[in-house]
């Protein structure tokens, strides 16, 4: 599951702190395939803080006026960022090229954040935490903490090539102490969990070797399981869960239950789902995660009475968050799903519209399956043509089966059996035929007068067809005995 970067804290006395955000968790798009959504919900950060450096010892030259070194340490360490900004300004004016200075101003203008005054550089150039950090570097190259600092801040402002290098970099240096290496290990498993597409196993090695050089930290457990569910070891990001919520200062975190009743689901376990999800979202009635988690566990119920209520629960969380496009194609999936196309199909088109010129082909095919069920097949196949164009934009070689399939099925309904056949024949690079995909083929071929070969496919249906298809068993027999050849 993908999550945001921290940023990096500061002071000696902050090192054991860390900021506080939200987890995020992916609803199973069907397994990803089946598309029943895979829904983005907040993500816990687990990277420690990085603590601003004692520059009072620098090597560089010329040496900093002491008693603004030590206002600069006890603003950091207390906490007082504007004040530490104005000192490490003056300081920077006088040592531009002081490697620790500039790397404590990048720390506080994190800290700071956007509404941080702009200071300018001796040059007068506006003086941002990246450019500290780059000018850090420049003046000591050998210097790890600027480069984990900026490799975690690219890293979170989604330049995860950049990041890695910088992160690398920082893990070959000498002088870099255990802690700081680990922590860059640390990102570098992040990154690798989070890449398109995820190296688990990378990540893994990766998250490893941090934890031979410093102990495990809760967040440690959950990344672990994050890697493990990327993975598809769904068994053992189910354990890695459960052994955070054990621990006493985790047991009721929202996030993490969130996390592990996804993964129950992903394992078709609906009641032990719901079992984890009923209390939490009683402690927790206005979390979007847990209400959708749970309507997920009910659709998936044999109950009628639970499926029921899934469609009226969702509909209130589509209210109360009408922007949030997960929970929105959520509630398109389940009206598409409960048999109300007419009320899925406008929804996903809203969600297409927001996307621009190039919309997730995953969408297309969700909302032209809801034009085929609504019986507009020529739209239909508009739509699955302009998904269907880049199979690499696919998530995964299954969904765009799903699409090519569907593509088929909207050409055999406007009389277009030629590209029918071509979408089957991409379908089966995937996927093995059914009954339904056989039958299809096997009237494109006839209304092509591909005669030969519709009569062997006609009786591959009927082999394995059964009782299940009643009206195409019999058509299928009426045409073998029109195209049997005459004696």
């Amino acid at each position: 599951m993908p999550g945001a970067w921290p940023n990096t804290q500061h002071g000696p006395a902050l090192r054991d702190k860390r900021i506080s955000v939200p987890y995020s968790v992916k609803l199973n798009r069907n397994a990803r395939r089946h598309r029943v959504a895979t829904f983005l919900l907040a993500i816990l950060l687990f990277a420690p803080s990085l603590a601003a450096q004692d520059f009072s010892h620098t090597d560089s030259q010329p040496v900093p006026q002491t008693a603004l070194i030590q206002q600069a340490n006890d603003a950091l360490a207390a906490s007082d960022f504007a004040a530490a900004l104005k000192i490490l300004t003056s300081l920077n004016a006088q040592t531009p090229n002081n490697p620790q200075v500039l790397y404590d101003l990048g720390l506080t203008l994190e800290a700071l954040g956007p509404a941080a005054p702009a200071p300018t550089a001796p040059e007068s150039k506006a003086l941002t935490a990246e450019f500290c950090y780059r000018q850090s570097i420049t003046a000591n190259p050998l210097f790890p903490a600027a480069h984990v600092a900026l490799g975690l801040l690219l890293a979170r402002t989604a330049r995860p090539v950049e990041a890695r290098s910088e992160l690398l970099t920082a893990t070959t240096l000498a002088d870099a102490a255990p802690a700081l290496k680990a922590r860059a290990l640390r990102a570098l498993a992040k990154l690798d969990q989070q890449a398109t597409p995820p190296n688990p196993a990378v990540a893994s090695a990766e998250l490893l070797a941090a934890l031979n050089l410093t102990p495990e930290a809760p967040e440690d457990i959950l990344l672990a399981a994050e890697i493990s569910e990327v993975a598809a070891d769904l068994p053992t990001a189910e354990s890695s869960y459960r052994r955070y919520l054990a621990l006493p200062e985790e047991t009721g975190d929202p996030q993490a239950i969130a996390a592990l009743a996804h993964v129950l689901l992903g394992e078709h376990r609906t009641a032990d789902a719901e079992v984890l999800l009923m209390p939490a979202l009683a402690a927790h009635p206005a979390d979007p995660t847990l209400t959708a988690l749970l309507a997920r566990a009910e659709l998936s119920s044999t109950d009628p009475a639970k499926v029921a209520q899934a469609t009226p629960m969702l509909e209130s969380l589509h209210n109360a968050n009408p922007a949030d496009a997960n929970i929105t194609r959520l509630l398109a999936r389940v009206y598409l799903d409960t048999d109300h196309p007419d009320q899925a199909e406008p929804l996903f088109a809203a969600l297409i519209a927001v996307q621009g010129t190039h919309p997730d082909p995953t969408l297309l095919d969700d909302r032209a399956e809801a034009l085929l069920r609504l019986h507009r097949p020529g739209a239909a196949e508009t739509l699955l043509k302009q998904a269907t164009a880049d199979r690499s934009a696919f998530p995964t070689p299954a969904a765009y089966a799903d699409a090519v399939t569907h593509l088929a099925f909207a050409a055999a309904e406007i009389d277009d059996p030629r590209t029918a056949l071509q979408a089957l024949a991409l379908r089966a690079t995937v996927l093995p035929p059914t009954p339904s995909t056989l039958y299809l083929e096997a009237s494109a071929n006839d209304a092509l007068h591909q005669n030969t070969r519709a009569i062997d496919l006609y009786k591959q249906f009927l082999a394995v067809a059964g009782e299940d298809f009643p009206d195409q068993a019999l058509q299928a027999r009426q045409r073998l005995a029109a195209l049997a050849p005459k004696k």
